[in-house]
């Protein structure tokens, strides 16, 4: 992709999330006041859920138009660590509502109250149609943004959460079971909180500078090491600036080489990264025992996605 239609998919994305998130908002104030009027917990937990869209989708907002902020003296890999710090919070966040929702249905089994089936069946319908307007939305726009990605991702598991309170809904209103709204509840709970759990870990393993878990260093260093003139590759160092952002820094040992042919060997090893690795941050020195230029070279290449 060219940074063309880069700049326009990603344009069409931030249209589509906007839209998607005033709508997102709607029903989740919707379902707050339809879950109270109805009694009905699994349509509380379902906003509960609606509600970790509208924070992802104001997230990916968010950080799109952080990332596109330069970096500076202070920040010179910029603003992209705010997006996993979010992350992070919304994850913690939402295990504690999970945790509320399994509490409440813990409870309501014990002493099932009456749920108004109509009023809950009516919201959740008018919450599907509105999920399902947001994924045509997003359709064909998630493919090449991380950020946009997940927040497409939320709103799908929310219509299948609105899904399952429609189902309950029509439960309550033919056979009187009662009982269902508390089993739905710990449905979108056990959602709620798989997500969050994934957030959760993904955020901390950026956060602690794991290796990313699409790379294998084993791997890396093996396509590195098959360069022509290239001896050993050592101290290397792979991470994650950000969700899709990676960096990689390395010392390759080269046979005695010009500078020329240094050059060459820094070239075959960025390709490398940032072709087989989705690499585009790299900082490769270049170690030689009587190398032209001397006992070390080298070289660091420009900052950017891909």
């Amino acid at each position: 992709m060219n940074g063309h239609e880069h700049h326009h998919a990603e344009t069409s994305g931030v249209r589509g999330l906007t839209a998607a998130l005033v709508i997102t908002i709607v029903l989740m104030a919707a379902e707050i006041a339809g879950g109270f009027i109805s009694n009905s917990l699994a349509l509380l937990g379902d906003a509960g859920h609606m509600f970790t869209d509208v924070f992802s989708l104001g997230l990916s907002l968010f950080a799109i138009r952080m990332a596109r902020r330069p970096p500076d003296s202070t920040r010179t890999y910029g603003y992209h660590r705010m997006e996993v710090m979010a992350a992070l919070t919304n994850g913690v966040l939402l295990i504690l509502i999970s945790i509320a929702i399994f509490y409440e249905a813990y409870h309501r089994f014990a002493s099932p109250p009456h749920i108004q089936g109509p009023i809950m069946l009516i919201i959740a319908t008018i919450g599907l149609a509105g999920n399902l307007v947001s994924i045509l939305l997003l359709k064909g726009t998630h493919t090449n943004n991380i950020n946009i990605r997940s927040a497409f991702l939320h709103i799908v598991g929310d219509t299948l959460s609105s899904v399952g309170v429609i189902a309950g809904g029509i439960l309550i209103i033919l056979k009187h079971w009662y009982f269902v709204d508390p089993i739905i509840s710990i449905l979108i709970g056990g959602i709620i909180i798989r997500g969050a759990a994934g957030i959760v870990l993904e955020s901390s393993s950026i956060l602690l500078e794991f290796v990313p878990g699409t790379i294998d260093t084993g791997t890396v260093n093996h396509a590195l090491a098959g360069i022509p003139g290239v001896k050993n590759i050592h101290d290397l160092h792979i991470w994650a600036i950000t969700s899709g952002l990676y960096s990689m820094s390395a010392h390759i040992m080269i046979d005695d080489a010009k500078i020329s042919e240094g050059a060459l060997i820094i070239q075959q090893a960025e390709s490398i990264m940032k072709e087989q690795f989705n690499i585009s941050h790299t900082t490769i020195q270049l170690e030689c025992d009587n190398c032209e230029c001397g006992m070390v070279c080298s070289m660091v290449t420009k900052h950017g996605r891909t």
